[in-house]
């Protein structure tokens, strides 16, 4: 069942609620863009089809790129321990859906990302947070790669932070060259993984295993 209650809208099935939210005002500013954009494409904004895409675009959008309202490194803040230990943690498989600044395109993949300890850990979650903060802005997967690197870097100080980014981009795929098997990688480092080839071929080696 759906109920909306100052724009605020939950989803209730077998006792799990999920929220979505969603600001009213600026719903409705983006609203009358996307209408008028409907138009100069030659829709017609009024027809059943399309009465309410520019309010469902609208909150849609919000969602994307809910990132410009987040500060990742809170999130790491959030939850530090103290922990004497100094081999690689690596969280991989984070899955990553983020839009092209250059077209507003999506591009999806995954990222992979380690980090050496020095006296001090985050919680396995927050790094996937950190991630997802960051995907959902509008971006180019380089400077993506380097934010998460940076944060970790910044916020933990730890011996080393590595992050590698596997994407494939809508741009690429439905416009201009259409190319839909392409896959682009990136990747950063710091410390231990940039000085040292054997760390950072380590951590190469077990993002590639399957080892669950």
């Amino acid at each position: 069942m759906e109920i909306v209650n100052n724009g605020v809208k939950t989803f209730e099935d077998s006792g799990y609620v999920s929220i979505d939210k969603w600001n009213d005002e600026k719903t409705a500013k983006l609203a009358e863009h996307y209408k008028a954009i409907l138009e100069l494409i030659g829709e017609d904004p009024d027809r059943e089809g399309l009465v309410d895409t520019p309010v469902r675009v609208a909150k849609a959008i919000q969602f994307l790129t809910k990132g410009y309202g987040i500060e990742p490194k809170d999130i790491l803040k959030s939850a530090i321990f103290r922990e004497d230990y100094k081999q690689m943690v690596i969280v991989k498989d984070i899955e990553i859906y983020s839009m092209c600044e250059h077209h507003m395109i999506p591009f999806y993949g995954k990222a992979h990302v380690a980090y050496i300890p020095n006296k001090y850990i985050t919680g396995l979650s927050k790094i996937a947070h950190v991630v997802e903060a960051y995907a959902r802005r509008l971006q180019v997967q380089e400077r993506l790669t380097m934010q998460i690197r940076d944060c970790l870097q910044e916020t933990l100080d730890p011996m080393g932070v590595a992050v590698v980014i596997e994407a494939s981009h809508m741009c690429m795929q439905m416009r201009g060259v259409q190319k839909q098997n392409s896959v682009t990688t990136t990747s950063a480092f710091t410390g231990a993984f940039l000085r040292e080839t054997k760390t950072r071929e380590e951590f190469i080696h077990l993002i590639a295993s399957r080892l669950h």
